[in-house]
């Protein structure tokens, strides 16, 4: 059912701030005087995936990361599967966007990969057999097990991104959350990404993607959340991805290339 922001300040008992595996109520997040999301809520449906759309300087990452603890929002209360945020790190896995690692960091690509191990490694660090094992099937996973010993640096951008993700699998998280995981990728990327992040809807997990092409959006994802600084609309993709969502998101910055899209998307 297609749920519209409301201007209403009040909010009754809410039951999905104890069951979502994320629900946000409220958050406000600004950056200088200016809001980059105000009073946003959003509740994301387990076992499914949902995208997060919306123009440039929307909120998008912000969300995404103001959910996460990364940036610290004005207001609002972040629950995961019913749990404050810090008790709930080790069932959540983050895929950043790609621009915004150091590439030039002289690690290997398996080594990338055991990161994602590291409560299970403690403060010590020593990787048995088991972890590197672990580590080599999550990079087979994405098709990436030949190039385990390769350095970060030396990949294209669309295998590290696929290494990133196969970080992510290493956690074995029940709720991922990716930022613009498709961007610059070449379409081989694409199609393994998107093949093992519905791989993991189908254990159960639950994905959440800041996406931009609105072409895939319906071929990719279960659920949408479009947002222009506030909440504009969440729900199924089926009823929540029209015409008048998006141009309510949009407006009129809706380029050329994304009218194109929308044609094409919605058919």
């Amino acid at each position: 059912m297609l749920e519209l922001a409301s201007n209403k300040g009040e909010r009754s008992a809410d039951p999905a701030l104890d069951t979502s595996p994320l629900a946000i109520r409220g958050l406000t997040v600004s950056y200088g005087q200016k809001p980059a999301v105000f009073s946003v809520d959003m509740t994301v449906r387990p076992g499914r995936m949902t995208a997060i759309i919306g123009p440039n300087g929307a909120g998008k990452s912000t969300l995404l990361k103001a959910a996460l603890g990364i940036v610290k929002p004005l207001s609002g209360q972040v629950r995961v599967f019913g749990q404050p945020l810090d008790a709930m790190r080790a069932r959540i896995a983050y895929v950043p966007q790609r621009a915004s690692v150091d590439w030039d960091f002289p690690t290997r690509v398996i080594d990338v990969v055991m990161m994602g191990l590291y409560r299970e490694l403690g403060l010590l660090g020593r990787v048995l057999g088991r972890h590197r094992a672990r580590a080599l099937d999550c990079l087979d996973r994405v098709g990436m097990k030949d190039f385990a010993l390769r350095q970060i640096g030396q990949l294209s951008g669309g295998q590290q991104q696929r290494v990133f993700l196969a970080r992510a699998l290493a956690q074995g998280a029940d709720l991922y959350l990716l930022d613009e995981p498709f961007a610059g990728v070449d379409a081989a990327t694409e199609k393994a990404i998107i093949s093992v992040l519905k791989g993991l809807r189908a254990e159960g997990k639950t994905v959440v993607v800041v996406h931009h092409d609105l072409a895939t959006v319906r071929d990719y994802f279960d659920d949408v959340f479009l947002i222009a600084t506030r909440k504009v609309a969440e729900g199924p993709v089926e009823t929540t991805f029209t015409a008048e969502t998006l141009q309510a998101t949009y407006g009129g910055r809706l380029a050329t290339a994304q009218v194109d899209q929308l044609s094409q998307a919605l058919g």
